[in-house]
């Protein structure tokens, strides 16, 4: 009995090391998604409209947008709230992300893509890669964390600038002189332009 107990272990610690230092996952994901995406984007023939949904499509899944609003936020703000408030911000959040980068989708020529290998952080992974086209390379840092769904982004670094970041900078100006409910009312605002 305890040598079947000493190999289970061993399994389960082996598994777990592996699972551990599971880097191609995310940058796999990573690169399927933005490789079908910018097939999408090339097709002349495809209305913007529907580009832009499609790529929506593709993309929302990867990301942990609830996660991303509560580090937007900060814990000082959002462990207060109730959460039809928390479930409304996630919404907002979405609604503005998405139309940024569909506003950007309209700028797509022909960019190609690069990968750095990932990198392990903790229990988290960054996968590093590099916007090239006409002489200038955009850097995007991906930051992944392993969910009950597999691996989700929960920041995302264009040019050494975290979204989340940015955005809690945002947040904190708003919230010094006003309400979540007036957060909630520019974020409706700038999410409908």
């Amino acid at each position: 009995m305890k040598y079947i107990l000493l190999i289970a272990l061993i399994l389960l610690v082996l598994c777990q090391t592996v699972m551990a230092y599971d880097h191609p996952a995310p940058t796999e994901l990573l690169k399927s998604k933005l490789d079908t995406m910018f097939s999408i984007l090339q097709k002349k023939d495809l209305p913007q409209q529907i580009k832009n949904r499609q790529v929506v499509e593709i993309i929302t899944p990867l990301f942990d947008f609830e996660l991303m609003t509560k580090l937007s936020l900060g814990r000082k703000h959002w462990s207060g709230l109730p959460n039809e408030k928390k479930k409304r911000l996630a919404q907002l959040f979405i609604k503005r992300l998405r139309a940024s980068y569909i506003n950007k989708l309209t700028l797509y020529t022909d960019e190609r893509i690069f990968y750095d290998a990932p990198v392990q952080v903790k229990k988290k992974i960054h996968v590093q890669t590099y916007l090239a086209a006409k002489g200038k390379k955009i850097s995007m840092l991906y930051k992944f964390y392993k969910s009950g769904n597999g691996w989700k982004i929960y920041d995302l670094e264009i040019q050494d600038v975290s979204i989340v970041k940015s955005y809690r900078a945002q947040f904190n100006r708003i919230l010094r002189e006003g309400t979540i409910d007036d957060l909630m009312t520019k974020m409706e605002v700038s999410a409908n332009p």
